[in-house]
């Protein structure tokens, strides 16, 4: 026999009845918080009116004051604890409809007072949305205990199906909103695994750049070694070796640094045997932006090609091309200003584009929302900084500080 079912009913049993309270929702007011300022004061305020209201109801029925007094209080307890403690506002109902029933008068056919009636029927909705299935079926049973014995006959049909109705619709609320909840933790989820997928991949991007820059430069190191005795005149045998030994060295550290930064290339991705573009190749990007219908404007002041190393010229050359991007992307039309400029020991790129022209356009192209990422990891890659952000005027526009102090130029 299994009884795995009736040990849950019990422990719903208990939970219902004596176990902790149900988890709080979300504030009703969470929206509005101006609003939920004036929520407890206004809640006390209307509990008071409904106690005064019960109050008269009772002694007009002929009870004791003092009677009337604390059937009035049991009315408005539930009420008082509802936005805190569900559970506990459903039990004080249930005493509530259990007890006040012998003050009413013989002609009417409800047991209760309006305002006990209508308050249960509002605890009872909230509870049957915030606790699970289980606990739910022990709470509707409870609740149908002093419906069934204490309502005339005649109701007690209808009492009984607004209360299934009540149950049905609440449980269907509350899967609903944790649906909800379960779908949005899943899609915070998959925003950062997407963000953290996109620095990976824009970080191996980098690596294989620079992979292709350093590799470019121990090519040239080994060549250059291997034909100094032959380039130069009257070179001592021991010179010549050393040469041939720096040579065979750059070429280990080339092979060892591909057989090592191999594992960064995808299958479908071979080496890259074209040269790395730099900022002398600037000038033909934003031409060709410009034949593109974009109207962009380069401004490279006080800059050393031959100072600025390549993997900061790389990263400042792939800074403008996405920030290029992203403008023709998100302010199509819009005029773009490139500006370049050597600040002492680093390199200053500024990319920055107009208001678009109509505001209500669509953007050109989806982007894959991941450009600033890269631009950001590639400034930071060499100890620099990054910041992007709109402007006053309605614009955008991308800032990077790229360092290169620890470099020597290209030597």
């Amino acid at each position: 026999m299994n009884r795995q079912p009736i040990v849950v009913a019990l422990r719903a049993l208990g939970q219902t009845l004596w176990g902790a309270d149900a988890p709080r929702g979300r504030p009703l007011l969470a929206r509005w918080p101006g609003l939920a300022r004036f929520a407890a004061p206004a809640g006390l305020l209307a509990a008071l009116v409904l106690f005064l209201i019960t109050l008269t109801v009772e002694s007009e029925w002929g009870l004791p004051l003092p009677v009337a007094v604390l059937f009035a209080a049991m009315t408005v307890a539930p009420l008082l604890a509802l936005p805190r403690r569900p559970l506990l506002a459903w039990r004080l109902t249930v005493l509530a409809l259990s007890i006040c029933t012998f003050n009413a008068p013989a002609d009417r056919s409800w047991p209760w007072t309006p305002s006990l009636a209508l308050g249960s029927v509002v605890v009872v909705a909230v509870v049957v949305t915030r606790v699970d299935r289980p606990v739910l079926a022990w709470v509707v049973a409870t609740t149908a205990v002093p419906v069934f014995t204490l309502v005339h006959p005649e109701n007690r049909a209808a009492v009984l199906a607004l209360l299934g109705a009540l149950a049905i619709v609440g449980d269907l609320i509350r899967r609903n909103r944790l649906s909800r909840r379960a779908l949005a933790a899943q899609t915070e989820l998959s925003e950062r695994e997407q963000e953290r997928r996109a620095v990976l991949e824009e970080r191996t991007r980098i690596a294989r750049e620079m992979h292709d820059v350093v590799a470019h430069h121990m090519s040239l190191i080994a060549v250059q070694a291997e034909t100094a005795p032959y380039r130069l005149t009257e070179v001592p045998a021991p010179a010549a070796a050393e040469f041939v030994a720096i040579a065979a060295s750059a070429r280990d550290a080339l092979t060892d640094m591909r057989r090592l930064l191999g594992v960064l290339r995808s299958e479908s991705t071979g080496p890259q045997t074209a040269p790395q573009p730099d900022l002398g190749d600037l000038g033909a990007m934003v031409d060709a932006a410009c034949r593109a219908g974009l109207p962009v404007t380069l401004d490279v002041a006080g800059v050393d090609d031959a100072r600025v190393p390549a993997p900061v010229g790389l990263a400042a050359y792939r800074i403008v091309q996405e920030g290029l991007a992203n403008a023709a992307r998100h302010a199509a039309g819009a005029a773009v200003r490139v500006t370049v400029r050597a600040e002492g020991t680093a390199l200053s790129v500024r990319v920055r584009n107009a208001p678009p022209e109509d505001a209500r356009a669509p953007a050109t192209e989806a982007g894959a929302g991941h450009g600033l990422t890269g631009m950001r990891e590639r400034a930071t890659s060499l100890g620099g900084t990054f910041t992007a952000g709109p402007l006053p005027d309605g614009g955008y526009a991308v800032a990077a500080e790229l360092p290169y102090d620890a470099e020597g130029g290209d030597a």
